[in-house]
């Protein structure tokens, strides 16, 4: 039986946005989100941490490569969301508020697209140096990440 093992890769990108729901009311996103719902939108230097698990190969010792993962990550999240409007530019967006919470998950799916299944173990996303969000995937279906485009 091979071991379990975890590994991690944090990377760093800006990006733009305003926290605003198309289903709610302008009045509504105004208390929801107050100064984050300006209309000329406010920005984000994010942290983003991915956490893969699985057996440690008994052959190469790894979990994953590191380079494989690296290059997960820039070509399925960074290229996308490094120095953009997160609102404008990523079709995800259109239909949901640009929370740290969403963004967790677009990059949660988008990852999903790629890597092998079952590997990819948490998504972290710090907004902030205070402020972070934690996304296990639970609730996302085969549907949702077919469907995560940029």
């Amino acid at each position: 039986m091979a071991f379990i093992g975890y590994i991690s890769r944090t990377e760093h990108f800006s990006a733009a946005h305003r926290l605003h729901s198309p289903h709610l009311s302008d009045a509504e996103n105004l208390e929801t989100f107050g100064k984050c719902n300006h209309p000329g939108g406010h920005g984000h230097n994010y942290v983003l941490e991915i956490i893969l698990r699985g057996p440690i190969d008994e052959k190469n010792g790894m979990v994953a490569n590191i380079a494989d993962l690296k290059r997960w990550i820039k070509d399925s999240v960074l290229d996308h969301v490094d120095h953009r409007n997160l609102d404008r530019d990523i079709a995800f967006f259109a239909t949901r508020p640009s929370t740290t919470e969403n963004l967790a998950a677009f990059v949660w799916m988008r990852l999903c697209q790629v890597m092998p299944e079952g590997m990819l173990s948490k998504v972290i996303v710090w907004e902030t140096p205070k402020n972070k969000v934690i996304f296990t995937g639970e609730g996302v279906a085969a549907k949702d990440i077919e469907e995560c485009t940029v």
